[in-house]
Formats: C-alpha cells, structure tokens, sequence
C-alpha cells in the first residue's frame, strides 16, 4: 500500500515511464514501505493553466495508510520531491502531497 499518483503536463523532459520507475523507486527508499505493496501510476493532462514563468507541472499524490507520523510523512513527501527535482526543468512547477487513507474504510481486492 501506497497509491502514488503522478499528475503531469504532457509535455515532461523525461519520458512517463521513466518518470514512474524513479518516483516508485523513491518511495520504496523512504524505508516506509515494501516494494511489494507500491502503486505507482502517471495522468498527463493536455488542458491546464500554470502560473508566470511555468512551463509543466508534475505534482504526486501520495495516499498512504493512517498511523505514519509527521515526520515520515515530511520525510516521504522531501524525497519525492528531491527525486522530481533531478528529472524536471527550473521552469516547472512541481508539488508532493501526502494523504491518510483510512483503514476503516479502503477497501481492496
């Protein structure tokens, strides 16, 4: 379990795919998680305004279970960071937001 979701302008300087294998890879190196249990997925949007001076944007979405502290979520949303920041341009606007799941009520199958 987490859901890493990569919102993206279709125009990245690196390829999708590519982008998908190092946010998965950093999520597993945060210690917080197996690698068996990391979801990773990317959404290109063609339709988007960005504010002066932004070209793209990348913003990800990580929904995690409910009970990680403060500071594994800071330390989680820094790496994630850390890694887009290798991988995009000055002129992109990149963001990370973690989420509490609820474990009364995810469901999976």
């Amino acid at each position: 379990m987490p859901h890493i979701i990569i919102e993206h302008s279709e125009d990245l300087p690196v390829l999708p795919q590519v982008l998908v294998e190092k946010i998965h890879q950093a999520t597993f190196n945060s210690g917080l998680f197996e690698l068996a249990t990391i979801k990773t997925r990317a959404i290109a949007y063609t339709h988007y305004q960005l504010g002066d001076g932004k070209e793209g944007f990348i913003h990800i979405g990580a929904h995690i279970m409910q009970g990680h502290t403060i500071k594994q979520k800071q330390q989680l949303s820094e790496q994630l960071l850390d890694c887009l920041k290798i991988y995009c341009r000055e002129s992109d606007s990149l963001s990370v937001n973690v989420h509490d799941m609820e474990h009364e009520i995810y469901r999976k199958c």
